[in-house]
């Protein structure tokens, strides 16, 4: 059924091995060995996969590698389609839409901003901007959790309040870049984003 939803049987094979491998990069033959499926008919479905965005392209070793494009805009609802793992409880739907509760409780932190792919429509190459003083083990375990419940990696920039701050104020790229964007902010405990 899904074959004729999509129009190819290659095509939904490569969905479903890139999808249920996020972060792993494959090689043409390789591809062809694990889906079993002819040199030409994967080639022509990676081609128009790259065109569409859902998978990119790199060179290593002298080897063409692909892999999925966890930045493509309908990356999350592909990967329900497509991935083996599937939300079976109402407690576990719950939790992937609950990820700011637990940044906010995160001790010390101050200011999140949420961007990039948590935030439809935002073009910023960051996804999350934490500016607090917290150990970066809990920073890390929260990010994780929610690159769990948001199925796929996220890019984060993690900030000293003194940093932030100067950054603000002398107008950094990035910060205006990211502020300038859309965004979402998540905390602002001391109304930081009010001063400026």
């Amino acid at each position: 059924m899904i074959d004729a939803l999509f129009g190819s049987k290659t095509r939904v094979k490569l969905l479903h091995l890139f999808l249920n491998n996020p972060g792993k990069a494959f090689y043409v033959r390789e591809i062809t060995r694990l889906i079993d499926e002819q040199i030409n008919s994967v080639r022509r479905e990676l081609s128009n996969m790259l065109n569409v965005g859902i998978i990119t392209s790199d060179t290593a070793e002298n080897k063409l590698y692909y892999t999925v494009n966890q930045r493509y805009d309908y990356y999350v609802p592909f990967r329900a389609i497509f991935a083996d793992e599937k939300i079976e409880t109402a407690s576990q739907l719950s939790a992937i839409h609950d990820w700011e509760s637990g940044l906010k409780a995160l001790p010390g932190m101050r200011l999140i901003i949420a961007a990039g792919v948590l935030v439809k429509g935002s073009g910023s190459p960051v996804d999350l901007l934490l500016v607090g003083e917290t150990p970066a083990a809990k920073v890390k375990a929260a990010i994780k959790d929610v690159e769990t419940s948001e199925g796929r990696e996220l890019n984060y920039s993690v900030l000293s309040y003194d940093e932030f701050y100067y950054r603000l104020s002398v107008r950094d790229k990035f910060i205006t870049e990211v502020l300038k964007g859309k965004h979402s902010v998540v905390l602002d405990a001391e109304n930081i984003l009010k001063m400026k």
